[in-house]
């Protein structure tokens, strides 16, 4: 199984990618990992809200591929400790076959095409963070899982 990370548009802040990197590079010790980009829309300005969610869903249908188990990272989905989040790796590890896609949405969140399209929702707080500090968040997180999983000393409780 691989995990993919996608998220809409480029990280302009070079301090969150470099951190964003540091733990990309920390995974792939242990799990195939990959961060994916779907460029922003242009022309957004001319668009209302639920025509950039409609035409933002449009790429993000256009990046999953057959068999992808589609996890949206939403404000409504469910959310984990780190011990439990841990657990949910691990179950997903023996039963998504090939890529288990995570997906931050823009900034209106998802179209309904893709919520059709999701097989869950995970939130990562009730807070909201901007979409550079979700791919730290998120890819520390993951890491933090794997070192769970193996018995590291990295997670304390």
């Amino acid at each position: 199984m691989k995990i993919v990370l996608c998220v809409i548009g480029k990280t302009d802040a070079g301090y969150f990618a470099d951190a964003t990197n540091e733990y990309k590079g920390r995974l792939n010790h242990y799990i195939p990992f990959e961060m994916s980009v779907i460029p922003d829309i242009k022309n957004v300005k001319n668009l209302s809200k639920e025509q950039q969610k409609e035409k933002e869903g449009e790429q993000i249908l256009k990046f999953l591929q057959p068999g992808d188990y589609l996890v949206l990272l939403d404000e409504k989905g469910k959310e984990f400790t780190s011990m439990q989040f841990a657990d949910y790796i691990e179950k997903k590890m023996h039963t998504v076959p090939k890529r288990l896609v995570f997906m931050v949405g823009g900034p209106y969140g998802f179209s309904e095409s893709v919520y059709a399209a999701a097989r869950e929702k995970i939130s990562l707080s009730k807070m909201t963070f901007s979409h550079q500090m979700i791919r730290l968040v998120f890819t520390e997180q993951l890491y933090r899982a794997m070192t769970i999983l193996n018995n590291e000393p990295y997670h304390h409780e």
